[in-house]
């Protein structure tokens, strides 16, 4: 029986032409699902926002504005005005004072424009703070809880603004009568220590936070899928 013709001997040699690059490319690259858009694969994911576990905020910064306004209520009904009532001889006293300024009596000697500009900016600063609080991440405690306390300090100052055209303001700290601090009150508090948390947060633990996202979204992302040559191939994009 004759041998069968051999095929090889009628194949052409493929040769690489000049300035071309003979090597084969790969037909499709993608990232995990063929039917997700590529450019939704570039895009680093958001961390989990507070969403509607902002309401528990919500709460700490209603809990602050109730304690601040009770506060303020017994200082009125059971103090007389710039009359100390001494605490803890010589360094702490209830003494009734009014604040026409901001926190700790800033521009309180003002000519009256001061009500109206710090009322529009303790408004303008409580809705800023209620949307911020939902988009704040939710690993981020203790920015949360800071920006809770100064929006319920925010929030108990303006409400005296609004109702009362001043500030109630009772806590005196001094020494003796040597030195005196400004006179302030519960939401004064609030605002400040709310405000050195938020700092904290920026300085100590937001990189951090921002860099342990990241390392775990490389961990966690889908290899590549190559298919090359007719041959689909797996490419781990982790390393």
């Amino acid at each position: 029986m004759p041998n069968p013709p051999d095929s090889s001997k009628h194949e052409q040699p493929i040769t690489a032409v000049d300035g071309m690059d003979s090597s084969p490319k790969p037909a499709h690259v993608t990232s995990g699902s063929s039917l997700t858009p590529k450019g939704r694969l570039i895009k680093t994911p958001k961390m989990i926002a507070n969403g509607s576990r902002a309401f528990m905020w919500y709460l700490l910064s209603l809990v602050i504005i109730i304690v601040d306004q009770w506060t303020k209520w017994l200082a009125q009904t059971k103090l007389a005005f710039h009359e100390p009532v001494p605490v803890i001889e010589p360094f702490l006293n209830w003494t009734l004072a009014y604040n026409y300024g901001a926190a700790f009596s800033f521009l309180a000697d003002a000519g009256g424009w001061q009500k109206w500009f710090f009322s529009g900016l303790a408004l303008v600063m409580s809705l800023f703070l209620i949307g911020y609080l939902v988009k704040a991440p939710r690993q981020a405690k203790l920015l949360s809880v800071g920006l809770a306390m100064v929006l319920g300090g925010a929030i108990g100052n303006l409400i005296d603004r609004l109702m009362l055209g001043k500030v109630v303001d009772f806590i005196h700290v001094h020494y003796a009568d040597v030195w005196h601090y400004p006179i302030f009150n519960i939401a004064d508090i609030a605002i400040s220590i709310g405000v050195a948390m938020i700092v904290i947060d920026m300085l100590f633990f937001e990189k951090k936070r921002e860099a342990h996202y990241l390392a775990l979204v490389s961990v966690n992302r889908n290899p590549v899928i190559v298919f090359y040559s007719g041959v689909f191939s797996v490419v781990d994009t982790s390393k």
